[in-house]
C-alpha cells in the first residue's frame, strides 16, 4: 500500500511490538470498515517492556517513519508502552495525528463500588508520566492497585491464550488485588485482551474487565473527522500487515486472532534506524 494522491484515501497506520496491537486494529475496523489501516508488529524485538524509555523512543521514530513512507494519514500507538515511554516524543517529532494507548483508569474510577481498582501492564506503563497524571486526574478517592506482567506478552505471542500455564500465571499475578477487594480491572496492554476469557473466569463476574480498545478507535474515529481526513464511506477498506518476524508466522496468528487473512509483508531494521520492506509476497 503506497501513499494516495488524496488525504482522505490514504491509511491509518497503526503498530505495537508484536500482535497485541491487533486487538486495537480490530476494534478500529469494526468502526471505520471503510478506511484503510496498515499495521505494523516489531517482532523482531519484542516484547518492548523489558527495554528502556530512551531505546522504545528509538524503535517507535523509526516505525513512525516507515509508516508514514506507506501512505499513513493517522498513526495509531497501539501499544501502552510505547504510548508511555515515546507518546509525547512522536508528537513533538512528526506533524501527522498520533493517537496513543492510556489505561483506562477513569473509566474504572468512576464504575467501582469498593473504590478499588486494579491495573495490570508493563513495568514501563507504570514508572511512565502519563499513568501517574491519569491515577492524579481521574482517581481521587480511589485505591489503585498495579500489577506488572512478566511473561504474559510473550504467551500471547505464542498463541497461548487458554492453557493452564497461562491461566496459572493469571492467577499469581491478580490474586493479590482480588484479595485487596478490587472490582474493576483494566488490561493495561494491548495483549491482554486477547486473554480476556481467562483473565475473566480468575477474577469472576463480580469484577468488570475494562478494555481501553473500543474507546481509543472512536478517538481514531473523531480526529479523522476533526482533521477532514475521513476515507470515503462507498468503499471497503485494505489491511496490510508488516512484522519485522516471520511473515508466516504472523499471518498465522493475524488468522487466529482477529479472523483475517490479510496480506503479511516482511520488514527489517538497517543501520541509522531504518526500516525497509523485505518485498512483496
Amino acid at each position: 500500500m503506497q501513499p494516495a494522491s488524496s488525504n482522505k484515501q490514504r491509511a491509518i497506520g497503526v503498530f505495537d511490538s508484536g500482535v497485541g496491537g491487533l486487538s486495537v486494529m480490530r476494534e478500529i475496523a469494526r468502526l471505520l470498515p471503510h478506511e484503510d489501516i496498515v499495521y505494523f508488529a516489531d517482532s523482531a524485538n519484542c516484547p518492548y517492556g523489558p527495554r528502556l524509555p530512551q531505546e522504545i523512543r528509538w524503535l517507535s521514530r523509526g516505525i513512525v517513519e516507515f509508516l508514514l513512507s506507506q501512505g499513513a494519514k493517522i498513526v495509531v500507538v497501539a501499544c501502552n508502552t510505547a504510548s508511555a515511554a515515546a507518546l509525547s516524543y512522536l508528537r513533538r517529532t512528526f506533524a501527522v495525528p498520533i493517537v496513543g494507548m492510556e489505561p483506562a483508569v477513569k473509566p474504572a474510577a468512576a464504575i467501582t463500588r469498593t473504590g478499588k481498582v486494579g491495573v495490570i501492564a508493563t513495568r514501563v506503563t507504570f514508572q511512565g508520566e502519563l499513568f501517574a497524571k491519569l491515577v492524579e486526574r481521574f482517581a481521587t478517592g480511589v485505591e489503585v492497585y498495579t500489577q506488572v506482567c512478566p511473561n504474559l506478552v510473550r504467551r500471547v505471542e505464542a498463541g497461548l491464550l487458554d492453557d493452564a500455564g497461562t491461566e496459572e500465571l493469571l492467577r499469581e499475578y491478580l490474586t493479590p488485588m482480588l484479595e485487596a477487594g478490587i472490582d474493576s480491572l483494566v488490561l493495561g496492554c494491548t495483549h491482554y485482551p486477547f486473554l480476556r476469557e481467562a483473565i475473566e473466569r480468575v477474577v469472576g463476574p463480580g469484577v468488570t474487565v475494562i478494555d481501553p480498545s473500543p474507546a481509543v478507535a472512536r478517538q481514531v474515529g473523531r480526529v479523522l473527522e476533526r482533521e477532514g481526513l475521513e476515507g470515503p464511506r462507498t468503499r471497503r477498506g485494505q489491511h496490510v500487515f508488516y512484522t519485522t518476524g516471520d511473515p508466516a508466522t504472523f499471518a498465522a496468528m493475524v488468522e487466529r486472532l482477529i479472523g483475517e487473512q490479510g496480506q503479511v509483508r516482511g520488514a527489517r531494521w538497517e543501520e541509522g534506524g531504518k526500516l525497509a520492506p523485505l518485498g512483496w509476497p
